[in-house]
């Protein structure tokens, strides 16, 4: 039942509020550029009504099928127990495969490394579209060159970095209603310009859309491309599901984003085709403009641009925090190293910080506008981040309508590959643009793969190291139990991947302190294939004799681990109620080494060894209070 169901009217108005500022902010600001460069594709032999009706058409209906049809209609039936997203995706269809899961987890992967790619592009993007909007101030012009307009998307993405760390708990509550004026503004607009050509409603019919792909062969490729533009954010309608529920979200789509976005788009189609009658008639070259910021009169163009910069700061906002979100889920599956998370706000769990995502983020965003300079050569390097996710993501759906739903193949493959035909569309049509600047969400994409699969697959050399050195847990039990050595007061908490092998911290004790203590938990934290495990089924307890406990805390996958609190310490009431000043936590950390013959690759062994050396330290990942621990270990050999 998603969290709207849940709630009465008021509250439903209010998630409604908050899903229109933090789910459709990427989407909303695609009107900036969006129709501007796939008309902008089909200019190099002059453009006529024919090829202004046909972008226009070929938008709407992407519109409609990609994000009416696809996502809100169908995909979001698909949640992990109310949360959407790739990984959340693929942690259900990993769950729906059992033992055949590693198809899902390489999705997954391929899934969250396109996103890293879409996260970059998105704020250099929006924030320069909007900035830019000053060169269309005729008085101002010569002022707002193009390097002032760099700079000042420079100053504005720095800022917006940097306030990360303190939190947005407080400017959050101010998205909705600058969204919500936003689409009723944009949608103004549109309708104002409608009256310009009132049959420009015509592209409705789909027949304009598919006579020019039919009749512009490779260009109609490239505009495809292009209009991709106006459905990228289309993800983060699953993404956020789970904060604010399917029913928000649906009801902010079609009755605000939805006609804000087609009136918008239809008003600028009806301008361009007035101006084009207009350069006919005095015998000018007609010339692509900047139609969006144009649409307004010159005196409230200020204020429309000033909107614009809000707008596209909530819609970078949204995909920052995605990003957080995100690597969180990663981390929670073991697709990537440990990294400092913080959380920014007492109130939602949701609301994390992590700082390196947050400056590595911000330097691929500033090295996009340096290089890029401008936002119609940075629009080619769009699409396939997005595209390519949308595959990832329609894979995953046939995985679980056909192995979750228990769907037949027919009726699976009669959903899906509609979808998939249309996503592979665009995106063989967006990787017509890598030369362009499409390369750039590619080798985002490749290098986070690249991470991803060094550490998966490093973490499974040490882990076979870690099982063949180990014995079991019964064996040791046993042993001690003819010849029990020394025992100390206090209990003592071996943190181990393996609950029923002995951990090498333990034998490390054992061998070089030669002392036990009177009570030893072997706790082994798991992650289950749903965001979220309920309190009571967090914690479970394996007696093994008198000396040996074994404990298993199992999280969700968009859960934070907090060791100490879930085992009880300083409550004594808890089933493993422990006295914080008798309690130890013992944890192995072993050192890597490198080895040429075996393993991986030495290039691959030094970025797994630096991944290592780099992680966030357990203690402050598992909330263990640093004075508590003990780090145990030996070489590895990877």
């Amino acid at each position: 039942m998603s969290a709207a169901h849940l709630h009465p009217h008021p509250a439903l108005a209010a998630l409604t509020v908050g899903a229109i500022g933090v789910v459709f902010g990427d989407i909303g600001t695609s009107p900036l550029y969006a129709f501007r460069e796939a008309l902008g594709q089909t200019s190099a032999g002059g453009i006529d009504p024919s090829e202004i009706l046909g972008v226009l058409s070929l938008a709407l209906w992407s519109l409609f099928l990609v994000v009416t049809v696809k996502y809100v209609i169908f995909l979001m039936r698909a949640d992990n127990q109310g949360e959407g997203g790739v990984l959340a995706l693929a942690a259900l269809a990993r769950r729906a495969l059992g033992m055949r899961s590693k198809v899902a987890i390489v999705l997954g992967a391929a899934g969250a490394s396109l996103f890293y790619g879409d996260a970059i592009i998105t704020p250099a993007l929006s924030v320069l579209s909007a900035m830019e909007g000053l060169r269309t101030i005729p008085s101002a012009a010569h002022i707002f060159n193009e390097g002032v307009v760099r700079m000042l998307t420079i100053g504005i993405l720095i800022a917006l970095f940097m306030i990360q760390a303190r939190g947005t708990a407080q400017v959050s509550k101010l998205f909705g209603p600058v969204c919500i004026v936003w689409f009723v503004a944009i949608g103004a607009l549109g309708i104002w310009h409608i009256a310009d050509e009132p049959s420009i409603v015509r592209v409705f019919l789909p027949t304009y859309g598919v006579s020019f792909l039919a009749t512009h062969g490779v260009t109609g490729l490239f505009v495809l491309g292009a209009v991709f533009l106006t459905v990228t954010g289309a993800e983060a309608l699953t993404a956020d599901m789970g904060h604010f529920g399917k029913l928000p979200i649906r009801i902010g789509w079609f009755f605000l984003v939805f006609p804000a976005l087609a009136l918008n788009y239809l008003g600028q189609g009806a301008f361009a085709l007035a101006s084009l009658e207009d350069a006919a008639a005095r015998g000018v070259p007609f010339v692509n403009q900047d139609w969006f910021f144009l649409m307004a009169p010159e005196s409230l163009r200020p204020a429309l641009i000033i909107l614009a910069g809000f707008a596209t700061v909530i819609a970078s906002q949204a995909v920052i925090t995605g990003a957080f979100s995100l690597t969180q889920q990663a981390i929670q599956l073991g697709l990537l190293p440990r990294l400092r998370i913080r959380q920014t706000s007492a109130v939602f769990a949701g609301q994390i910080y992590l700082p390196a995502i947050n400056w590595l983020l911000l330097i691929g965003v500033l090295v996009l506008v340096i290089q890029f300079k401008t936002s119609s050569a940075m629009a080619a390097a769009y699409g396939i981040a997005v595209t390519g996710t949308m595959v990832v993501t329609t894979l995953l759906a046939y995985i679980v309508v056909r192995h979750r739903w228990n769907w037949s193949r027919p009726l699976a493959l009669a959903a899906i590959l509609p979808f998939l035909t249309l996503d592979l569309i665009f995106f063989g049509a967006n990787i017509l643009r890598v030369i362009e600047g499409g390369w750039v969400p590619l080798v985002i994409a490749a290098s986070i793969g690249l991470v991803i699969f060094t550490w998966v697959r490093g973490k499974k050399i040490v882990s076979a190291f870690e099982k063949r050195q180990s014995i079991p847990l019964s064996d040791l039990a046993a042993a001690l139990e003819k010849r029990p050595p020394e025992r100390v007061s206090g209990t003592a908490v071996f943190l181990t991947a393996n609950p029923h092998a002995t951990p090498g911290a333990l034998l490390h004790n054992l061998k070089h302190n030669k002392v036990l203590h009177e009570r030893n938990l072997i706790v082994s934290i798991r992650t289950a294939d749903r965001p979220f495990v309920e309190e009571a089924q967090r914690a479970k307890v394996e007696r093994v004799d008198e000396n040996f406990s074994i404990v298993v805390l199992t999280y969700g996958f968009m859960e934070s681990p907090d060791v100490p609190r879930d085992l009880g310490v300083g409550n004594k009431t808890e089933q493993l109620g422990l006295d914080p000043m008798r309690t130890s936590f013992f944890i192995g950390r072993n050192t890597l080494k490198p080895d040429a013959e075996k393993g991986m690759p030495p290039w691959q062994d030094r970025i797994f060894m630096f991944l290592q050396r780099n992680a966030s330290d357990p203690t402050d990942f598992l909330k263990i209070p640093p004075g508590k621990v003990l780090e145990l270990g030996e070489q590895v050999t990877v």
